[in-house]
């Protein structure tokens, strides 16, 4: 069995490598029209947002608003017994899927909180979920650190804040951890 800290060490490279290719296509935009590429709900050219949404930012503030707690809380999820990797993809495309379908219809949505909203859900579902020490301890972290964040982030009066690619993100978190958890413990027969 792999350490929580030998998986740390092997996933620091990964993660540091996608926050590192979302400043890349952030100062790349500063040059090119890339946030035109964001997700705009029910129309087929804000599909491509789904995926592209996670690494476009508005301006500076956004990205780095962005940056500390996507870092904090993948390297809380690499730490974990969890497929990171796949529970990344799965947040971004069930969120983003979500924001698609049922988004306000008159933005474009960019940003990696969406993400981040969702890891935040993910660690805090799992860990009530799994009733282990670890993970139920890094839940209580995580509350500490983003609750108040992840209740006032989800709140529609928040002028220029996609409050509902928020929402969608956490409900995609708590959708992955309980699926994860589920169908990861063995089924009586």
């Amino acid at each position: 069995m792999t350490s929580h800290v030998h998986r740390i060490r092997e996933e620091l490279l990964p993660v540091l490598l996608f926050i590192a290719a979302i400043w890349g296509v952030f100062l790349l935009d500063r040059f090119l029209p890339l946030e035109s590429f964001g997700l705009v709900p029910r129309h087929l050219s804000g599909l491509v947002g789904i995926v592209a949404m996670p690494f476009l930012h508005d301006n500076w503030s956004h990205i780095l608003s962005n940056t500390v707690p996507l870092f904090v809380l993948l390297i809380l999820l690499a730490g974990s017994r969890a497929n990171s990797r796949w529970i990344v993809i799965s947040i971004v495309l069930a969120g983003g899927g979500l924001l698609w379908l049922f988004g306000r219809g008159a933005s474009i949505h960019v940003g990696a909180s969406g993400l981040v909203f969702g890891l935040a859900t993910f660690l805090i579902v799992s860990g009530l979920l799994e009733r282990r020490l670890v993970p139920m301890a890094v839940a209580v972290l995580v509350m500490f650190l983003y609750g108040s964040s992840l209740l006032a982030g989800v709140m529609p009066w928040q002028r220029g804040v996609s409050w509902d690619g928020h929402l969608f993100g956490a409900i995609a978190g708590a959708l992955t951890a309980w699926g994860m958890v589920k169908y990861s413990r063995p089924q009586a027969v």
